[in-house]
C-alpha cells in the first residue's frame, strides 16, 4: 500500500533529510509547478543556511513547503547542550509572538459563534479596568491600535515570573499588573498602531470570559488540537525541563557567551496569550493547512482575520523591507516583490521565530531558532527566492 501524504510527511521529517519530490504528488502538479533549484536541497538557500550555521549565527530548524509538501527541512545546533541533544526537524520551539495568531483565532471562533463582538468594548467582558481603558474595542486590541502598553516591562511581572506556579496564577497576576498600569490609553484608540503585548494578553482573558473556559484549555482544545498540531502546546516549565523534544532557548550574554535561559529564575512557569505557544515546524505546516482549508474557521473568517486592517509606517517594528506592510487581527500582512505574505514573527530571550505564508504562490516558510540572534536575513532570503523565482499555483 502506498503511504498517505501525512504518513510520508511524518516519516520523512523524522529522518531529518531535506525533502524533495514524492510519488504521492500528482504528476501533473509537479509538471505544472517545478520547484526552482535555488530552493531545493543543495541550492542557494540551503547553502546560505549552512554558512550561517557554520558561523554559529543560526541554531534551529527551517522548513520550506510548497502546496503543503515539504521541499527543504534543515536543522542545526543544539536543542539542549547540557544533554547533548541536537536540534532536529521535529524539535519543538517556543514561538514567542507567533502565538498571537492562535489567540486571534480563538477569538475569531468566538466571534463566529456570536460569543464575542469585534465592536464591543473591553469592559463588556472584563471588569476592574479604568473607565477609559474599558472603552477600547476588541478590534482595537487585535490591531494594536488600543493604546495599551507592555506588562513585561514592570518589576511586578519580573517578580511574578519567579513566584507564579500555575496557569491561573500567571493569568490573574498579569491581568492585575495590566489593570494597574493602564490608567488610560496612551493615545486616542484607533488613531495609531503601537505594538502591545498587554493588548493581546487582555484578548486571551476575553477568550476565557467569552468561552467560560480557561484560556490555555481553550487554545489547546479548539485551536491546537483541532488543527492537528499533536506535538504543540502551551508547555509549562516542568514539561520543558523534562522533555527531550523541546529546544532550550539560549540567550546571548554581554560577554558573548550563550546561556540556557531555562536555568534562569526568570524562566516562568508558563507563557500566556501573547507569547506562550510551543510548536514544531511540521505542526505549523499542519496549522496553515487547517486554517486555509477551513478546519479552524470558515473561509470568510480566515480571510477577514489574516487580511491587513492597519497600514504600518516605515518605522513600526519590526522594520522589515517590503512594498507595504499591514497588521490584521493577530496576523501581519505584507506585500513584498508584488506578492502577498501573511503570518507573524516572534522574538524573546533566546528565541527568534517566523511564519510566512504565500497564498498566491502556495509556499510556506517556517524559521524557528533557539538563539536570540535576528533571523531577519533568513526570512528576507526566503522571501526573495520564493517571490522572484518560485512557481505559482497555476
Amino acid at each position: 500500500m502506498s503511504p498517505t501524504r501525512r504518513t510520508w510527511l511524518t516519516g520523512a521529517l523524522a529522518g531529518g533529510a531535506a525533502l524533495a519530490a514524492n510519488s504521492t504528488v500528482p504528476a501533473h502538479a509537479e509538471r505544472a509547478a517545478p520547484v526552482p533549484p535555488k530552493l531545493r536541497p543543495g541550492g542557494e538557500f540551503d547553502a546560505y543556511l549552512a554558512q550561517l550555521a557554520k558561523d554559529d549565527r543560526f541554531s534551529g530548524t527551517v522548513l520550506l513547503a510548497h502546496r503543503s509538501r515539504p521541499i527543504l527541512a534543515r536543522s542545526y545546533g543544539m536543542a539542549d547542550a547540557s544533554r547533548s541533544i541536537p536540534n532536529g526537524p521535529n524539535m519543538i520551539f517556543k514561538l514567542a509572538s507567533v502565538s498571537k495568531c492562535f489567540t486571534a483565532l480563538a477569538l475569531a471562533q468566538l466571534v463566529q459563534h456570536d460569543k464575542a463582538d469585534l465592536h464591543a468594548p473591553l469592559g463588556e467582558y472584563l471588569d476592574g479596568f479604568s473607565t477609559e481603558t474599558a472603552k477600547v474595542t476588541l478590534h482595537q486590541l487585535l490591531t494594536h491600535t488600543a493604546g495599551l502598553g507592555e506588562y513585561a516591562q514592570s518589576p511586578e511581572f519580573r517578580q511574578g515570573l519567579k513566584e507564579w506556579s500555575s496557569e491561573s496564577e500567571m493569568m490573574e497576576g498579569v491581568l492585575a499588573i495590566i489593570r494597574k498600569q493602564e490608567i488610560a490609553p496612551v493615545f486616542t484608540p484607533g488613531t495609531r498602531h503601537v505594538y502591545s503585548n498587554s493588548g493581546f494578553f487582555v484578548l486571551g482573558a476575553i477568550v476565557a470570559a467569552a468561552s467560560n473556559k480557561p484560556y490555555h484549555d481553550y487554545v489547546r482544545e479548539h485551536v491546537l488540537a483541532k488543527a492537528g498540531m499533536k506535538r504543540s502546546n502551551l508547555y509549562t516549565r516542568p514539561q520543558v525541563l523534562q522533555s527531550r523534544d523541546i529546544a532550550h532557548p539560549y540567550w546571548t550574554q554581554q560577554s558573548g557567551v550563550r546561556a540556557d535561559f531555562t536555568t534562569s529564575e526568570y524562566f516562568g512557569f508558563v507563557g500566556g496569550p501573547a507569547d506562550g505557544v510551543y510548536a514544531s515546524a511540521p505542526d505549523l505546516l499542519s496549522f496553515v493547512e487547517a486554517l486555509t482549508k477551513g478546519t479552524l474557521l470558515p473561509a470568510a473568517y480566515t480571510s477577514a482575520f489574516t487580511n491587513g486592517k492597519v497600514l504600518l509606517s516605515p518605522t513600526d517594528k519590526p522594520v522589515v523591507p517590503a512594498d507595504a506592510r499591514f497588521y490584521g487581527y493577530g496576523f501581519r500582512d505584507t506585500i513584498t516583490s508584488g506578492r502577498r505574505v501573511w503570518g507573524h514573527s516572534g522574538s524573546a530571550v533566546g528565541t527568534a521565530t517566523n511564519l510566512d505564508v504565500f497564498p498566491d504562490l502556495g509556499w510556506i516558510a517556517v524559521v524557528l531558532s533557539n538563539y536570540d540572534l535576528p533571523i531577519t536575513p533568513i526570512v528576507l532570503k526566503a522571501r526573495e527566492l520564493i517571490t522572484r523565482s518560485a512557481p505559482g499555483l497555476f
